[in-house]
């Protein structure tokens, strides 16, 4: 390949980025000027690509509007987080969940936020809750306390040096005040989230660990403040996530 065409094939790749980050949970759908508008390519340009991808499997076009093509789907299954550490975790998320009959999660550090890998809602679904593949911030999460507080302090610091908006009135944006309840979790063993995303809705969540002892993920209950309270569902979450711990290191 002679040095233009690998740069083709990079400026390539990266308008196939910019198209793919336009999708998100809120935008599954998208027209061609939408689509324009959210990647920031030209018109053209995005047309083009878009049109590659669709061959590639990349997207689908069923009527007017641009959707993530089933390719990728199958793709992402191959992730190691996915492949390893949600098969690894899965039987764990289903017995917490038909203990505390609400949604349960699995979620792992990406950045300064969490990835929600797993999800299980049953029959009460919680629609203002990450899907999926969505992202919650990890500073005012339970699942993303449970994991920054086994982190390094280089990474805890990055996390809480970004701009901390305040979700709800509850919402802790003192960085003081959230490492607090990080210094917390190792002696009770799980985190807490008392209504700092949404209002009405909290969450417990406990770590979940390699077998270097690293933290790796975390798994979490989330419902209505009145039916998760930190003292009854804590230490079903604390043992699920200590069950999934000693799994997914079996399994490396």
């Amino acid at each position: 390949m002679s040095p233009a065409e690998r740069d083709g094939a990079t400026g390539g790749l990266d308008r196939a980025a910019a198209i793919l980050s336009a999708f998100d949970a809120a935008h599954r759908e998208l027209t061609l000027a939408t689509l324009v508008l959210r990647s920031g390519l030209p018109r053209s340009t995005t047309h083009r690509t878009a049109e590659k991808m669709i061959r590639l499997g990349w997207l689908d076009k069923p009527k007017d509007r641009y959707r993530i093509g089933n390719r990728l789907f199958e793709l992402s299954g191959l992730a190691p987080i996915r492949h390893e550490l949600r098969e690894a975790v899965l039987p764990f998320l289903q017995d917490l969940y038909h203990a505390a009959k609400t949604t349960v999660q699995l979620g792992v550090l990406d950045g300064t936020q969490i990835l929600v890998v797993e999800k299980i809602t049953g029959h009460r679904p919680m629609p203002m809750l990450s899907q999926v593949g969505g992202t919650v911030p990890a500073y005012c999460s339970a699942l993303g306390r449970a994991i920054l507080a086994y982190c390094a302090p280089e990474v805890v610091d990055r996390v809480l040096e970004t701009d901390l908006p305040r979700r709800t009135p509850r919402t802790l944006t003192n960085p003081v005040a959230v490492r607090r309840e990080l210094a917390a979790v190792p002696d009770r063993g799980w985190a807490l989230e008392r209504e700092e995303g949404n209002i009405g809705v909290s969450c417990v969540a406990s770590p979940i660990f390699g077998p270097l002892g690293e933290v790796v993920a975390a798994l979490s209950v989330t419902g209505p403040t009145g039916m998760v309270k930190a003292d009854r569902i804590g230490p079903a979450v604390r043992l699920a996530a200590a069950a999934a711990s000693r799994a997914y290191s079996t399994r490396r």
